[in-house]
């Protein structure tokens, strides 16, 4: 395995230049994901991705998406960008294998790029040499930034009602645990 070394971008890859992922989860495809067809809707890509980055997530034993300061402020992620490509459908009922296949940490961002693979029918196991079609694939980027609510009273309302105002963020770095935990578990791919 090698490491790629360019300025801020945390990836692994294998000598012949297939990635291998940081993480792999296998989910089912249920009506609920699907249109009349039985095809998983385009916009329901972004949800098997998304699950599959909280999941990750979850492996690390980090809630990534919303974090206190000490002080009490919230800190949370928001999606900047979603360059998706879909290259097979998805259909009702099948099992397919979800992939984190290269992380770069920016100061105020991370940059996911993510695949869907249909698992083969002899194979259901998690294990990313199993899956044997590429259905689609994505980089997504998710900002860090800080919420800055503040309530103000209602003008034409009762004097005790107030209203969060509609809520102002502001960027800010990776938290450095965050980013500490997602470096690491890329070390730790690099060594396996």
């Amino acid at each position: 395995m090698i490491k790629n070394n360019s300025k801020n971008t945390n990836t692994v890859a294998s000598v012949d230049g297939e990635y291998t992922p940081l993480f792999t989860k296998n989910y089912n495809v249920y009506i609920n994901h699907t249109d009349a067809g039985g095809i998983v809707y385009h916009a329901n890509h972004l949800v098997f991705f998304e699950n599959c980055r909280r999941d990750w997530f979850g492996e690390l034993n980090l809630n990534g998406y919303f974090l206190q300061t000490d002080d009490g402020e919230i800190q949370h992620f928001v999606v900047s960008q979603a360059d998706l490509q879909y290259k097979r459908a998805i259909l009702l009922d099948e099992v397919i294998s979800v992939r984190i296949d290269k992380v770069e940490l920016k100061p105020a961002s991370i940059i996911f790029y993510q695949s869907i693979y249909r698992n083969s029918p002899d194979s259901l196991s998690s294990d990313y040499a199993n899956a044997s079609s590429l259905l689609s694939s994505g980089k997504i980027v998710i900002a860090c930034v800080q919420n800055q609510v503040k309530t103000k009273p209602l003008s034409n309302s009762k004097a005790d009602t107030a209203v969060a105002s509609a809520p102002p963020m502001r960027p800010i770095r990776v938290p450095k645990h965050l980013r500490d935990a997602i470096e690491q578990a890329i070390h730790e791919q690099l060594d396996t």
